[in-house]
C-alpha cells in the first residue's frame, strides 16, 4: 500500500506572538497566489505556532522564510469524519486502540464534509489502519 500519497506537507511557522504576524503571513500568501486551505494557531510562552495547509507549500516555505519566519514542514493526514456527534470519537478511538498517539489536530467543516487534520506519531501505520477501517483519507494531491 502506498501511504505516501496520503501524507500532506503542512507548513509550520514559529514566530513571536505579537500583533501583525498572522496578517504578515496572510499578505505574503496573497501576494504569491498561495491559497490557505486550513490553519490553526497555538501559543506558548510568548511564541506562536501557525500551522497551515496551503496549495503551494514549497513557494510558501520560500516566501515566508525570506520574510524572516522560521518555517518547517510537518507531515499530517486528513481524514473525512462524520459531521455529527461521535464523528471524532470514531477516528480517535481507532487510533487509541492501535496505540497511535495524536500529537495535535484541527478540523474544518464545509458543505460537503468535515475533515480532521491529524499529526500522529506513526503516520504510515495510521494511514493503513484508517484505510483498513474504511475511512476516507484525503490524498495529498487534492491539497498541493
Amino acid at each position: 500500500m502506498n501511504c505516501e500519497k496520503y501524507i500532506i506537507r503542512q507548513i509550520s511557522l514559529f514566530s513571536e506572538n505579537k500583533p501583525g504576524r498572522l496578517a504578515s503571513m496572510a499578505k505574503a500568501c496573497q501576494e504569491e497566489g498561495i491559497n490557505i486551505l486550513a490553519f490553526s494557531i497555538a501559543e506558548a510562552d510568548g511564541f506562536g505556532v501557525i500551522r497551515a495547509l496551503v496549495d503551494k507549500p514549497d513557494l510558501a516555505h520560500k516566501k515566508l522564510t525570506e520574510l524572516g519566519f522560521n518555517v518547517a514542514f510537518t507531515h499530517v493526514i486528513g481524514v473525512e469524519m462524520k459531521d455529527e456527534p461521535g464523528g471524532l470519537y470514531e477516528i480517535a478511538s481507532k487510533l487509541a486502540d492501535a496505540k497511535i498517539n495524536i500529537e495535535y489536530s484541527y478540523a474544518y467543516s464545509g458543505k460537503d464534509r468535515a475533515v480532521l487534520i491529524l499529526r500522529v506519531d506513526q503516520v504510515e501505520e495510521a494511514v493503513r489502519l484508517l484505510l483498513g477501517n474504511h475511512f476516507n483519507i484525503i490524498a495529498s494531491s487534492t491539497i498541493h
